[in-house]
């Protein structure tokens, strides 16, 4: 029985570390709340009233989720100074509490200093947000001078309870939280295999279903693999092992990614086009009667699509006997072409993939678990492991450079920009809020705080604003029903508090709007603890909240406004460029150029484009009017994804070519790569000016240009399919963005009539 049930709670765990990459928000939750409760525990010991409780609570909070840094001396010189900063917040607030423009001019002051002090970074970062909370627990506890000794007693208890969780009960350091990144991205790696075991299988009726899943466990891998990308330089021990990690996972995401695209293509009799793959609402091609007439090839391919997810689940500490050896020597013997099944072009390419994701896998499990036992390794396995150690060497000795990035200066910086526009906001917040209640008009300045947090336009800041006001108006009937039936049962009260808090921090990366519902919810809680709650307080927080966005978007818009079509339209212009570095870098190296670090071009790329997906989710967001520009904007984005894809399988390709028997340089790929390079360009042009004339070339595919170069060539001197392939989608991804951005595409029959303009 317990036999049984381990593998059932085994496959549970696994499937929940994989929706928490890290298990981020697990770990941050359990931090917050453990903070708080120790906090309540030791004041309740102490003696301490309601309002104590309340301002420790929160302020526990504060100084646990604030505190962003990764290495714990840091944080923990960061939480030293951040006590300071808040002893002198609540002082400050006790002693301007009777003096009412001056608390409100000086807590202007304290809104623009913690948004300016972003610029410092993290420490910048936490200490602002600590000064700002604090000061407004000041005026929701409505703390005053007789009272200040015990707040700040109760803040010095709520920083040391948030210590010893965080360095005791919950430690958390670096080189954990990338081993647990580790385990979910096998986690979703084999998520994804079982994804495209089903689409192998599915029904006629179930194709776009399993389709869908795959889209979805692709995108789900990359998330994870930007995450470890994140993690890897405080993680790891040094540069090279940071390096060497960095392209495992690049390897394994973008050999899975691509055998998905294999088992799509091999499941239609016409080849189907692996845009199919990213583009969202794509139709879906019809299922390969040849590849279903063939029913002994399809079991193999089932078979080994399992045994890959096998050797990824599987830890090298579990390898016993000598079957999970024998299954890894015959996948990575199908990149020897060492029996392939006799089937369709298309189908035998899927077994060659699955022998490049089993390299992959190989070279994934070398890189975390350590060296493993070669006694059973078969000539092709002993040549993927020869490949996988000189690519080791080669990353071992590469010498890392860095580029420092050009800061503005002046108004032109983010944080100065920012925090003029939090301080006017809030100045509207503070006088719109005092008409509405000379109590709690504070409830419209922490709105117009929030919404501007991790946002860059004016379009942000107003789809920001409606989730928060959505997510309170639900949180208030939420808030009600809650206090009306806890009363004056304050430890429930406080029990709710804490599952609140988890359920907040837990959601925040999933919906705002979520995350609005529960902060609502508990400060509901909270005024009941407080003996200030009614319906009437509640109703009020509504209306404060939308004065606050209310307030936020007006500064936005006429405070050095950030126009979201302009932020969006640089964001482009910076994918495209970087698109263009990775392809011309990677097609260089193809062409027999001098190598190159190719794999950290390829995630600065996957970093612009997911500042992309973001800036443009004010036109992408079901309540913007201008449906054509929705779709537009769902369209760019999509096919850019599908170019990075290829790009990203490009630069995979050609850092394999100093060490692969498979992949020749060959000089003709400059002169496919030079019509992609200038379509690129003329692309960026048009984005960075709309006047600018520029012209989109297409003609023939690639593979028959580079045929008509030197028609006859053995195969071995050949680039090889894949690189075809890709590039062939590449060229046909950047011309697709020629139409919507409105950039004029010549062909060779209207060329020559255009001349030598064209």
């Amino acid at each position: 029985m317990r036999t049984a049930t381990r593998p059932g709670r085994t496959r549970i765990w696994d499937r929940f570390a994989a929706s928490d990459p890290g298990l981020l928000r697990l770990m941050a939750g359990l931090r917050t709340v453990g903070a708080i409760a120790l906090t309540l525990a030791v004041l309740a010991l102490l003696g301490a009233g309601k309002t104590h409780l309340v301002a420790g609570s929160i302020s526990a909070m504060a100084a646990t989720f604030a505190i962003k840094e990764k290495q714990q001396r840091q944080q923990a010189v960061t939480l030293a100074l951040g006590l300071v900063v808040a002893l002198a917040a609540m002082s400050l607030g006790a002693l301007l509490s009777t003096h009412v423009v001056a608390g409100d001019l000086f807590f202007l002051a304290l809104i623009f200093a913690a948004v300016y002090s972003r610029r410092f970074g993290d420490r910048g970062t936490a200490l602002g947000l600590i000064g700002f909370q604090v000061y407004f627990v000041s005026l929701f506890v409505r703390a005053g001078v007789p009272g200040l000794p015990g707040l700040c007693g109760t803040l010095v208890v709520a920083f040391v309870s948030s210590a010893l969780v965080r360095f005791v009960v919950v430690p958390e350091t670096p080189e954990r939280v990338l081993r647990r990144l580790r385990a979910a991205f096998r986690a979703r790696l084999a998520q994804l295999v079982s994804a495209q075991i089903e689409l192998l299988d599915a029904g006629p009726d179930r194709v776009e279903k399993a389709l869908e899943e795959v889209r979805r466990h692709t995108a789900r891998l990359h998330e994870s693999a930007m995450m470890i990308q994140g993690r890897l330089a405080e993680g790891t021990s040094d540069s090279a092992t940071a390096a060497l990690v960095q392209r495992r996972i690049a390897d394994a995401e973008i050999a899975a990614e691509r055998l998905g695209v294999l088992i799509l293509t091999a499941r239609s009799a016409e080849r189907a086009d692996t845009l199919t793959l990213h583009l969202p609402n794509a139709p879906v091609p019809a299922a390969s009667d040849r590849l279903r007439a063939q029913v002994d090839t399809t079991a193999i391919l089932r078979r080994d699509l399992e045994a890959l997810r096998l050797l990824v689940r599987r830890p090298v500490a579990e390898d016993r006997g000598t079957g999970v050896a024998h299954v890894r020597n015959r996948l990575l013997g199908y990149r020897d072409e060492e029996n392939l099944p006799r089937a369709s072009a298309a189908v035998q390419d899927v077994f060659r993939g699955i022998g490049e994701t089993g390299r992959s896998v190989l070279g994934l499990r070398l890189a975390l678990d350590g060296p493993q036992d070669e006694s059973d390794d078969t000539p092709s396995t002993t040549r993927s492991r020869e490949e996988l150690d000189a690519e080791d060497v080669a990353i071992a000795r590469a010498e890392e450079a860095e580029e420092d990035a050009h800061d503005p200066t002046g108004w032109k910086r983010p944080t100065t920009r920012t925090a003029v526009q939090v301080s006017v906001g809030s100045a509207l917040a503070i006088v719109g809020g005092e008409f509405l209640s000379s109590q709690r008009w504070y409830w419209a300045v922490l709105t117009c705080w929030v919404v501007f947090l991790n946002t860059a336009s004016t379009g942000e800041i107003l789809v920001k604003g409606y989730r928060r006001l959505l997510g309170t108006v639900l949180g208030v009937v939420a808030g009600a029903l809650l206090a009306s039936l806890v009363g004056s049962h304050t430890w429930t009260a406080f029990g709710l508090v804490l599952l609140f808090v988890f359920a907040m921090f837990f959601t925040a990366p999933l919906s705002y709007a979520l995350m609005s519902f529960f902060v609502t919810a508990m400060l509901g809680l909270l005024y009941t603890l407080l003996n200030t709650y009614s319906t009437g307080v509640l109703v009020l927080r509504i209306e404060e909240t939308a004065l606050g966005a209310t307030c936020g978007v007006i500064a936005a818009a006429l405070v050095l406004p950030v126009n979201t079509d302009r932020r969006t339209d640089e964001l482009l212009a910076t994918v495209l460029k970087r698109l263009g570095e990775v392809t011309g870098a990677a097609v260089d190296q193809l062409s027999g150029g001098p190598a190159i670090e190719l794999l950290d071009k390829a995630r600065d790329l996957d970093t612009a484009l997911d500042d992309l997906r973001s800036s443009t989710q004010p036109l992408t967001h079901p309540i913007t009017p201008l449906r054509a520009r929705r779709q537009t904007a769902r369209y760019l984005v999509a096919l850019l994804e599908t170019c990075a894809y290829h790009a990203r399988s490009l630069a995979a390709t050609a850092e394999l070519l100093p060490y692969s028997k498979t992949v020749a340089a060959d000089p003709r790929l400059k002169r496919a790569g030079r019509r992609i390079a200038h379509n690129i360009d003329v692309l960026v042009a048009r984005v960075e000016d709309d006047d600018t004339e520029g012209v989109a070339e297409t003609g023939p595919s690639l593979a028959s240009m580079l045929e008509t170069d030197r028609p006859g060539l053995p195969r071995h001197d050949r680039v090889t399919d894949r690189v075809l392939r890709h590039l062939q989608r590449l060229d046909e991804g950047v011309i697709g963005l020629a139409r919507p951005l409105g950039v004029p595409v010549s062909t060779p029959a209207n060329a020559a009539s255009r001349g030598p303009a064209a």
